[in-house]
């Protein structure tokens, strides 16, 4: 059973980690403390291995293990520093709401110029300038953001010349205890290399837009502000991650956030992937939607309790009550609330999916046909 998000709150502040002007998360004078929580989700989503032309594949797995050295060296010109000139940041759950320069990282997929990094790193740019490796700085254009998932895709212009790219990993297949590399920019730093574990897996961290992303890697490699949008890499130098949140002790009384307590998050490769496929082809992303507020049984029943339902919505339609405890979402198990979002994001939007519910110890089986994810939770469930 996962974790009750109520009870790690005590346990700090998790923070986005985008740089401010190279040295701290916030932008700008006045900023407000970009704030989380996390928990652990029971069951993995299920892996998307489509790519788009052009978009880095799935890469080999049948290399030797490469040393942090030779991780960095054949990784490190594939690395980004982004600078962004903030205007005005979107209020939110992180609730950042300033102006000034963020700076960043981001990762090149694509050899003619397609770049990865987090959807908060450039929230609010006006202009956004990109350093790729040891190549002068040139200036980008979004091709699109998804706040859902905190990614963002950038194309910059390359004159020409091919650049070095990274790969994605299956990141369904990373375990506990890998090794894992993490290149960034902390605090302006250009192109740092730390180095940690797989602490943990399938956890949950809030999005810009409130909503929860699931099977989010945990790692003891040090992330700090700047670090933001950066590749989580393999022992092959594949990308299993984007590093997006830190877990902090709390802020200054400045108003900078906490640094690196051996605890961050990154955003799975799966995710990125199947996300990033839709900003290169649409440039915006589509999640599935449910239309339900859930929570974990206090029965000691496997499954996500309805606490309310969405007047008119997808679970409505299909006759979902509250009080009905969700088992099965398209033939997927369902153990908890947080594992049902993890599930759901397995399905598209107008997909027909079966549901399983308990209801006054009966099982009933609806159809329910999942609609568009609205712009911005009302709550974190599904």
């Amino acid at each position: 059973m996962s974790t009750p998000r109520s009870l790690l709150l005590p346990l700090g502040l998790a923070a986005v980690i985008g740089g401010a002007g190279g040295a701290a998360l916030t932008v700008g004078a006045g900023s407000h403390t970009t704030t989380t929580t996390v928990t652990q989700a029971a069951v993995p989503a299920t892996a998307d291995t489509a790519s788009t032309s052009g978009t880095s594949p799935v890469a080999d797995t049948s290399a030797a293990p490469l040393t942090a050295t030779q991780i960095y060296q054949r990784s490190k010109d594939a690395v980004a520093f982004i600078t962004a000139q903030v205007t005005q940041r979107s209020s939110g759950p992180f609730g950042q709401v300033a102006s000034g320069t963020a700076t960043g990282t981001g990762f090149v997929i694509t050899k003619d110029g397609l770049i990865v990094t987090n959807a908060h790193v450039i929230d609010g740019a006006s202009s956004i300038r990109v350093k790729v490796g040891d190549r002068r700085p040139v200036t980008a254009k979004v091709v699109g953001v998804d706040t859902s998932t905190d990614v963002a895709l950038l194309k910059i212009d390359t004159g020409g010349a091919d650049l070095p790219t990274l790969a994605f990993a299956d990141s369904s297949a990373v375990q506990i205890g890998d090794a894992a590399f993490a290149i960034g920019n902390p605090y302006g730093l250009d192109r740092t290399l730390t180095t940690g574990v797989i602490s943990a897996l399938h956890r949950s961290i809030d999005a810009p837009d409130g909503y929860a992303i699931s099977d989010v890697l945990q790692t003891d490699a040090a992330l700090n502000p700047g670090n933001s949008g950066g590749p989580l890499l393999d022992t092959s130098g594949r990308v299993i991650g984007i590093n997006s949140q830190i877990e902090s002790s709390g802020s200054s009384a400045t108003g900078a956030t906490g640094g690196n307590t051996g605890v961050g998050f990154a955003v799975p490769a799966n995710t990125v992937r199947r996300v990033v496929a839709q900003l290169e082809a649409t440039g915006r992303a589509t999640h599935p939607y449910l239309g339900v507020a859930s929570g974990d049984t206090t029965s000691g029943v496997a499954g996500a309790r309805v606490g309310s339902v969405g007047a008119g919505g997808p679970a409505a339609r299909a006759g979902v009550r509250p009080g009905d405890v969700i088992t099965q979402l398209g033939g997927t198990p369902v153990r908890d609330a947080e594992s049902l979002t993890s599930v759901l994001e397995g399905h598209r939007p107008g997909e027909k999916v079966t549901a399983e519910l308990l209801r006054g110890g009966q099982t009933h089986t609806v159809t329910i046909t999942l609609g568009t994810r609205p712009a911005r939770a009302v709550t974190t469930a599904g």
